[in-house]
């Protein structure tokens, strides 16, 4: 982990550090991939506030912690607001087209749920 060098900074795996596991498991939980969906269609720094979760507050600063230590985003304070963008680069350069591959899946997932009669669980 690389260490925080101020109250306000967050400790994030380096790029050595990211496991196959970690992202996965990251990845396995419903509201973080949309989070992570949402993260990849904006493809911006993107605040905690700008994302609407059928979660508590608490169970959302959760996720987030869980995405960011397992190397699928970085977080980082600028001003009040905690930004968070995904590790594209770091994930393609470990784990070649993974990233790709779930989030067509998820997209691919959601569609079907959005068919008329599809039955949502």
């Amino acid at each position: 982990m690389t260490t925080a060098t101020s109250p306000r900074a967050l400790e994030h795996p380096t790029r050595d550090q990211i496991r196959l596991e970690a992202v996965l498991h990251a990845l396995s939980d419903p509201v973080r991939l949309l989070i992570v969906r949402d993260m990849a269609r904006e493809r911006a720094e993107l605040s905690c506030s700008y994302f609407d979760l059928p979660v508590t507050k608490s169970t959302t600063t959760h996720h987030f912690r869980v995405l960011r230590e397992g190397g699928v985003i970085r977080q980082t304070y600028r001003g009040t607001a905690k930004l968070n963008a995904l590790r594209e680069g770091d994930l393609e350069a470990l784990f070649p087209g993974l990233l790709g591959a779930v989030l067509a899946a998820a997209d691919a997932q959601a569609a079907r749920q959005d068919e008329p009669g599809a039955q949502v669980s």
